[in-house]
């Protein structure tokens, strides 16, 4: 029975992903990504990759919400990397 609510584990790209990362790329009729890559694994198994804006997935499953995972953690990440954010937090008055 196929797991319903799958497991995402999103994370960067390491060493030994290289050839993951290219199998996945053949099989998304793509060149493979470089520089820094976020990967996007569903119960263990590479389903997306990001690198900039360049995204990799794989074509036999549904990857859209995966894609959208990665592109939020992504930009989260350029975030943290320096760039603040302003949040305006309203006044509470009492009543």
């Amino acid at each position: 029975m196929q797991n319903l609510d799958p497991t995402v584990v999103l994370r960067s790209a390491r060493g030994p992903d290289g050839d993951s990362l290219a199998s996945l790329a053949q099989l998304d009729s793509q060149r493979p990504l470089a520089g820094d890559v976020l990967l996007a694994e569903q119960d263990g198994e590479l389903v997306a990759a990001l690198a900039g804006d360049r995204v990799i997935a794989d074509p036999f499953r549904p990857t859209a919400d995966v894609v959208a995972l990665l592109r939020v953690r992504a930009g989260r990440a350029r975030q943290d990397r320096g760039h603040r954010v302003r949040v305006r937090v309203p006044r509470l008055r009492a009543a």
